[in-house]
């Protein structure tokens, strides 16, 4: 196809990155330590006024070690929720625990209240409860907190895809006992793999360091008294992501810009609602999505294969945790009453956007005018 591609979310570079990946060749620091390492820890701590902050290999690797940090082992209940990605879930797996999936609910597609109230009924002492900010739009994170608190169990947020959202004033994964970002390079900002495991306690910062580096003890041989995981972010990516850092605002304005587009171009037509934003929030809409009336006779699959049509990529609702033949007879607590599934009914009915900020008017104008015409002929 001769066209252009015109992506769902990919990086964008902005030549500031190239600088200090450049000093890190020229120092020779290109091993998973290094200046790049410590400086971007610190900006990214200063940019969420989160406390600490420890780099590392991925945002499965910071879940991974605020799970390790809780002591999560053996049968231990973890509450995660349900409409996600697996990588929020995994670790749990890693450790031997048991995922307990908490359904969406309507209003910003993130965790249920009420189905984490009926999940603490059941299992009454889960050892964390794991809150994804879904699609970068803050979680109710007061209804939440009060939950756990009143259960004095620790709240991890996964806000993998929520850098730069905000509840009430303040950051998105600053909320919990950890936080986690992830810089994967579909992100609103990359290191092009890579992750951020938050705290406000310096201990716990340090130790995920430790853990994160082999767990190599304080002595001139290597000796070893823990386990540990080869999980450290390297200088050369770091110093990627010093660079993004610089732009991160500038790419949340452009995310927003793309959904309020895409919210007005379709107020006219009554079948497509896009995805809920939290009014206690400033998401980055990181990516914008829809969903489609029942029985209005067009499907996420004909909107995405139309947009495919003009080489723009588009792709489906995380499909829900508890629907995944991996984690097949773990349970879930729905949101309503019925048992039915909120996050399975937006699976079935939704479908995310092409949201690259380097989306021009003439990409927004065609991308808009595709799907209008699977409504309108």
């Amino acid at each position: 196809m001769d066209r252009k591609r015109i992506y769902l979310s990919s990086p964008t570079m902005h030549g500031e990155e190239q600088k200090y990946v450049q000093e890190a060749f020229d120092t020779n620091w290109v091993a998973p330590l290094g200046p790049n390492v410590n400086a971007f820890e610190k900006e990214v701590a200063a940019y969420t006024d989160c406390g600490y902050a420890a780099a590392l290999s991925s945002g499965t690797a910071a879940i991974h070690m605020a799970l390790k940090m809780l002591g999560v082992g053996q049968g231990d209940k973890v509450f995660v929720s349900d409409l996600t990605f697996s990588a929020s879930c995994n670790p749990i797996m890693y450790e031997n625990g048991d995922p307990v999936f908490i359904d969406a609910e309507p209003d910003t597609w993130n965790m249920s209240p009420a189905a984490l109230r009926r999940a603490f009924e059941k299992y009454p002492h889960p050892r964390a409860v794991i809150c994804v900010h879904l699609y970068g739009t803050p979680a109710k994170l007061d209804e939440i907190m009060a939950i756990c608190e009143e259960h004095q169990t620790p709240l991890v947020e996964d806000a993998a895809e929520s850098l730069s959202s905000t509840y009430r004033g303040r950051h998105t994964g600053t909320f919990g006992k950890y936080g986690i970002y992830s810089f994967n390079g579909n992100k609103i900002i990359t290191t092009s793999g890579g992750g951020m495991f938050v705290s406000a306690e310096e201990d716990a910062a340090k130790k995920v360091t430790f853990y994160a580096t082999q767990s190599r003890d304080p002595a001139r041989h290597y000796q070893h008294s823990e386990i540990g995981y080869n999980y450290r972010m390297s200088n050369v990516t770091a110093g990627i992501g010093r660079g993004q850092l610089l732009h991160l605002e500038e790419h949340k304005a452009r995310k927003k810009e793309i959904y309020r587009q895409y919210k007005e171009a379709f107020e006219d037509i009554p079948e497509i609602h896009m995805n809920p934003l939290n009014p206690d929030g400033d998401a980055n809409c990181w990516l914008s999505c829809m969903v489609i009336e029942e029985g209005c006779g067009v499907t996420p699959d004909l909107v995405m294969d139309a947009l495919e049509g003009i080489n723009a990529e588009s792709r489906p609702i995380w499909k829900p945790m508890h629907l995944q033949p991996v984690f097949a007879g773990y349970d879930f607590m729905a949101h309503n009453a019925d048992g039915s599934s909120v996050g399975e009914d937006i699976f079935n009915r939704g479908l995310c956007l092409p949201s690259d900020v380097k989306n021009t008017a003439e990409d927004m104008d065609e991308i808009i005018r595709t799907v209008k015409k699977c409504f309108r002929g």
